[in-house]
């Protein structure tokens, strides 16, 4: 493997002039800017899932059950997928930065390819194994049948997901803002009415039932991918077809962030047994505490997006200096947003835990729960807003590497301890913090040294597959 010179020298340089807009203030601006219109997009999914559980909750708990089993195969195949998000968004950035618009478009349709390709293997998959999968998922057979009836509909919106997460990414890169969030919205509409109108039957539409849901899922699936291939045939004017090039990039990449996600899953997965270990009352509190974490990690993440943007556009311009001022921004804010959150949390952990919980015991359990978050929100928040300025930089790979040793070395030994130990919902949240400071240590160091300020149009994981051949 070689460098060569000119790569090596513009590794370090700035060659460009520093933006006046270096202030912290100013900064925070246009950090904001981009985090609120991205805010409802993240929180469009969660808040639709609501509703959905709602409406079907009223057919009988099998049915809700089930509606959990099969939402649940779609959120892990969909998360697992999120670096045609993340990444394409780091690679459009650049090249965005770059003065290079259209190849910042083309990175969409490329990934847009990885999207329809896997998607459709994904799909073929899931129908091969579908009666073992819910039965696995599911200890009831009743409840196991009604999830295969339902993701039998709901697996072909797998595709679409998936085309919506490269629409994501290459959009958020060039910083074509509000076209997602209509689209996000339209699409939510659609499956929220259709939802209310098909479960139970209202009117003249047929009373589907539990499968009513798996088709509205799929209708406003279907028009957001829509949405997002019409945006992109709409912008792009180059050719269409598949580049090997940028594919095996973009994937490159793309392994790097699955093996990162798959890291927090299994550690959140060994969390809910340790809970579960604990008792009926300390898994229900579990429950709810995750509940409230996501929320909260759909605000932090929305900072980390901006700066996905806004670092890797910088860096695409050749501006050193201002994605350093950036992540110093970045830093700042986050660190005011999870102080803000912390203080909510604690000063409010009483009430907050009976408005969610209803039952007093399960409500106790919970306010543990809510102290712990409370102290870990805040380095929480550096480590979230340091994640995107580094996914912005392209250096999914440090990510990928730090995350799973953080998660075998803190959490994992913490939660196998808590488990055999009875410490409860405590031990999980210690586990939770050893997990958040071993990433923070880690993500700070990177942030604080120069390898992550590659400059110019290629990710450092573009530069690495160039050099390899």
């Amino acid at each position: 493997m070689s460098t060569s010179p000119e790569r090596a020298a513009a590794r370090h340089s700035d060659p460009g002039p520093v933006p006046p807009d270096v202030g912290i203030r100013a900064l925070g601006r246009r950090l904001w800017s981009i985090a609120l219109p991205v805010l409802p997009v993240l929180a469009a999914e969660p808040l639709y899932l609501l509703i959905d559980g709602i409406v079907v909750g009223r057919l009988g708990p099998e049915d809700l059950a089930a509606l959990g089993v099969g939402a649940l195969v779609l959120l892990v195949l969909g998360t697992q997928m999120n670096f045609l998000s993340y990444g394409t968004t780091a690679r459009a950035a650049r090249l965005h930065g770059a003065g290079r618009r259209a190849d910042a478009v083309a990175e969409g349709v490329q990934a847009t390819w990885i999207a329809l390709v896997v998607g459709a293997v994904v799909v073929a998959a899931v129908l091969a194994g579908l009666g073992p999968l819910t039965r696995a998922l599911a200890a009831d057979a009743e409840v196991a049948a009604h999830a295969t009836d339902w993701l039998r509909v709901a697996v072909w919106g797998i595709p679409c997901i998936l085309v919506a997460s490269a629409g994501h990414g290459w959009m958020r890169g060039v910083q074509r803002l509000r076209t997602p969030l209509v689209l996000v919205a339209l699409g939510v509409g659609v499956s929220t009415v259709g939802c209310v109108v098909l479960v139970p039957g209202l009117g003249p539409a047929p009373a589907l039932g539990l499968v009513g849901s798996a088709w509205a899922n799929l209708a406003g699936q279907l028009l957001m991918a829509g949405g997002f291939v019409a945006a992109l045939v709409g912008e792009h004017r180059g050719a269409f077809g598949p580049r090997r090039d940028v594919i095996v990039s973009q994937l490159r990449m793309g392994l790097d962030l699955v093996i990162r996600t798959a890291s927090f899953q299994v550690t959140f997965a060994v969390a809910t047994t340790a809970a579960a270990a604990a008792g009926v009352t300390s898994l229900a509190a579990h429950h709810l505490a995750q509940q409230l974490w996501a929320l909260y990690s759909l605000v932090l993440d929305s900072v980390a997006i901006a700066a996905q943007s806004l670092v890797g556009a910088a860096l695409g311009a050749g501006l050193a200096t201002h994605g350093r001022a950036l992540a110093r921004a970045v830093v700042a804010w986050s660190l005011g947003l999870g102080a803000v959150l912390a203080v909510v949390t604690a000063g409010l952990r009483g009430p907050l835990a009976h408005l969610l919980a209803g039952d007093d015991e399960v409500a106790g359990r919970l306010a543990v729960a809510l102290v712990g978050m409370a102290l870990v929100v805040i380095p929480a928040a550096v480590v979230f807003g340091l994640d995107g300025v580094l996914l912005g930089a392209g250096d999914a790979a440090y990510l990928r590497t730090t995350t799973v040793v953080a998660a075998l070395v803190g959490f994992l030994p913490v939660l196998v301890a808590t488990r055999h130990f009875g410490w409860g919902l405590a031990g999980i949240w210690w586990g939770m913090g050893v997990f958040v400071a071993l990433r923070l240590v880690a993500v700070v160091l990177r942030a604080r040294g120069d390898r992550w300020l590659v400059l110019g149009a290629d990710t450092p994981a573009s530069a690495r597959a160039e050099a390899d051949r």
